[in-house]
């Protein structure tokens, strides 16, 4: 017995000295990354994490990016990306060790990395823990995960608070609950700064080639201003970023009867705020059009949310509103009675998809839009695949003369709704993007280099850029074949040269 009393302490004093060591590499690999960005919210997380490191890349700063949504990937200093591997498929917190100790091997001079625990003991532990970030983005406070951080929206807010670092910045677009994260900034000594939407201009929101939102844009650019990127280079360099795969898009198709048929994907933005702020933003810049109908698809494991997304109806006056999965009655009964006869219960989830799509698009007009909202497994998939294997509508687009404003005539707009595709069947995250997207997308191929001790890295200075100008290098050697955007590089070594410098992805500082 006493023999194995002694294994036990043995095996417990080695995972105790093991824990430590472990702690101490962790905390100097953080050490090596001077700005540290923590992406949290429950909205748009993914894009504002690439939106803040393009936006950095732009200003000349070494920038390594993670982001957890709709496909986890870590994005390297010339914005090339990988799939994030994680062991039979599942996400944990303990990941972010790794991509640290990844971020850290370039010597970078931010890390951006998108806050992937719902819990809030774990939302704390990650920021006190695992990031330590100087800078946290609190984006929005939205009906989500109300089980693991509600019940009431207020509770919400208060969870994601928990992200927030003490002494640090904490960058939000949030106003409705502003004042909570006020009381919550000012226990914990952060200095909170509102991202005001309205600071971004129509013609600026142009210049992306994807939907997106003046909230991620001026969070974004404030974050790039605390680190002394003006705001020309940092909308430059977000114009440049690659989008998240699971970037609000529009596709366009034609049935086999010859009807037009537009397409939007909203499945990501499941909550109702979100969903609608989709739709509407794609009716105002004409991406698609009415008559507008809308498929909800139910899940048996997300019953308040079917009912969420029948109590916004009213609010988009659809046409016709489709009702497919389980159980169908969630949805149809939260329409108010008034729409409840616009509902069309498509059979339920034992449906064949053949039928239950047969009479869908039978039911739908000459030339309608098609939104798609509630969560995307099961009978979201097939509509998905099924929709996918239409034609594409080439046509020339009749609808951008009908338009309320100037952006659908952006060609960049045009060209995104018509080529930008949202989902892949059955998405395998280790697949390489579409030609297209790799073409239009990808960065110069350049390498940086290691840099040596010598040179400081920049800190945030609160908006004051006392940066020198750094040294100019010469530019890394071309690879006789360039990779692509989802194949994996090699980590990096060591330079042979001590003397050699970082070659900038952007810029030089100014």
């Amino acid at each position: 017995m006493l023999f194995l009393y002694t294994v036990l302490v043995v095996c417990e004093a080695v995972l105790l000295i093991a824990g430590i060591v472990e702690q101490r590499r962790h905390q100097t690999n953080l050490d090596m990354i001077p700005t540290r960005v923590l992406v949290n919210g429950i909205r748009g997380k993914s894009s504002i994490t690439r939106l803040c490191a393009g936006a950095l890349r732009g200003g000349g700063l070494t920038t390594v990016a993670k982001t957890t949504g709709t496909a986890a990937r870590f994005i390297h200093p010339d914005a090339t990306e990988e799939p994030v591997y994680r062991k039979f498929g599942i996400a944990n917190v303990v990941e972010q060790i790794g991509i640290v100790r990844r971020a850290a091997a370039y010597h970078p001079d931010a890390l951006v990395i998108e806050c992937m625990a719902v819990m809030p003991a774990l939302q704390e532990i990650n920021q006190s823990k695992l990031i330590r970030s100087t800078i946290g983005v609190l984006c929005n406070v939205r009906e989500d995960h109300l089980a693991e951080m509600g019940p009431t929206l207020d509770d919400v807010a208060r969870s994601l608070c928990r992200s927030m670092p003490e002494g640090g910045i904490c960058v939000t677009a949030e106003q409705e609950r502003f004042h909570i994260l006020q009381e919550e900034a000012d226990a914990r000594n952060c200095r909170l700064i509102y991202a005001d939407p309205e600071t971004v201009s129509d013609e600026e929101l142009r210049g992306f080639s994807w939907f997106t939102f003046k909230e991620n844009v001026a969070i974004a650019l404030a974050v790039a201003e605390l680190v002394g990127v003006d705001r020309q280079t940092a909308l430059q360099g977000m114009y440049d970023a690659p989008p998240d795969p699971g970037v609000l898009s529009v596709e366009r198709y034609v049935t086999e009867d010859g009807k037009k048929l537009r397409f939007a994907n909203v499945f990501a933005a499941n909550d109702p705020e979100s969903t609608l702020m989709n739709i509407n933003q794609l009716l105002d810049l004409g991406a698609i059009h009415r008559p507008l109908n809308v498929v909800i698809n139910c899940r048996p494991d997300r019953v308040e949310r079917n009912g969420q997304m029948g109590e916004i109806i009213p609010d988009l006056d659809p046409e016709r509103v489709f009702v497919i999965g389980h159980p169908a009655k969630s949805a149809i009964d939260a329409i108010p009675a008034e729409f409840r006869g616009r509902a069309v219960d498509l059979g339920g989830d034992r449906r064949d998809p053949e039928e239950f799509m047969a009479e869908l698009i039978g039911r739908l007009g000459p030339d309608s839009s098609l939104v798609a909202i509630g969560n995307i497994h099961g009978q979201g998939e097939l509509l998905l695949e099924h929709l996918a294997e239409l034609p594409a509508d080439d046509s020339a687009d009749d609808s951008a003369d009908d338009a309320p404003e100037a952006p659908v005539a952006d060609e960049r707009h045009v060209e995104h709704v018509e080529t930008v595709q949202l989902y892949a069947p059955r998405l395998d995250p280790y697949q390489r993007y579409p030609e297209a997207y790799e073409t239009r997308y990808a960065p110069q191929a350049q390498v940086p280099q290691q840099r040596t001790a010598e040179r400081p890295y920049p800190r945030p200075d609160h908006g004051q850029d006392s940066r020198e100008p750094w040294p100019a290098v010469a530019p890394a050697p071309e690879p006789s074949q360039p990779r692509g955007m989802f194949e994996p590089r090699v980590p990096p070594a060591p330079p042979a040269d001590d003397s050699q410098q970082w070659q900038n992805p952007g810029e030089q500082h100014r």
